[in-house]
Formats: structure tokens, C-alpha cells, sequence
């Protein structure tokens, strides 16, 4: 039982970690300062992507559903296994990459255009 819900807390912090990564930037809109911990975030998550680096919570997820005695994830990883192919069809893996991509420049750009008018509004009290 013990492992069964260590592997499905991995999976929630996986999936939360993935929403973080996409949308998070939207969070320093209002919160300024937490742009620095989602630059951090999405750099490692775009690493993930790019270069291929395992993911520490695919290997808890995928350690603990074996010891519970559950088939464990796909070999290509968390995102094939609960997203591609379920969520959105597996031709458009470039699409939705190119779509979070798209979601962290805007979140980002609004973030530091937000800044910039705020120091200016600042500057002008």
C-alpha cells in the first residue's frame, strides 16, 4: 500500500511539476518574484526534453508501482506514458512542444513588460 502511494504522489507532483512548467510563468503577472523559480523549473524541463536527462520522478514513479506490484511506466518516459496518445494525438508531440514553448515566451514577455511598467509608474511617483 506504501508504494502504491508513493507512486501515485510522484505521479501528482509529476503532473503538477508539468502545469507549473507550462503556465507558471502567468503566476509572476502578479507575483514578480516568482519568475526566478519558474526560469529554473522550465530550463530543466525544457533539458528534460532536449537532451534527454532522466526525470527524478519518473524513476520514483515507475520504482514504486513495480514494488506494489503494478506494470510500471513506459520506457519512453511520464509524457508518452499519461499524455501522448491520450491527451492529444501522438503526431502532434512537436505541436504541443512548440505550444508550451509558446506559452512560457508569453507568460515571460508579460511578465517582464509587466515589470518594466511597474518601475516605470515607480519612477514617476
Amino acid at each position: 500500500m506504501t508504494y502504491q502511494v508513493l507512486g501515485e504522489t510522484a505521479m501528482l507532483l509529476h503532473f503538477a511539476f508539468l502545469v507549473y512548467v507550462t503556465v507558471g510563468g502567468f503566476l509572476a503577472w502578479r507575483w514578480p518574484r516568482l519568475i526566478w523559480p519558474h526560469i529554473v523549473c522550465a530550463g530543466y524541463g525544457i533539458l528534460i526534453t532536449l537532451i534527454g536527462w532522466p526525470c527524478p520522478l519518473t524513476g520514483v514513479e515507475d520504482w514504486a508501482r513495480e514494488k506494489a506490484g503494478q506494470e510500471g511506466l513506459s520506457t519512453s518516459g511520464f509524457i508518452d506514458h499519461y499524455l501522448t496518445g491520450v491527451i492529444y494525438p501522438e503526431q502532434y508531440l512537436d505541436e504541443m512542444r512548440l505550444a508550451v514553448g509558446a506559452l512560457i515566451f508569453v507568460s515571460w514577455t508579460g511578465a517582464l513588460l509587466l515589470r518594466r511598467r511597474r518601475s516605470a509608474t515607480a519612477d514617476a511617483r
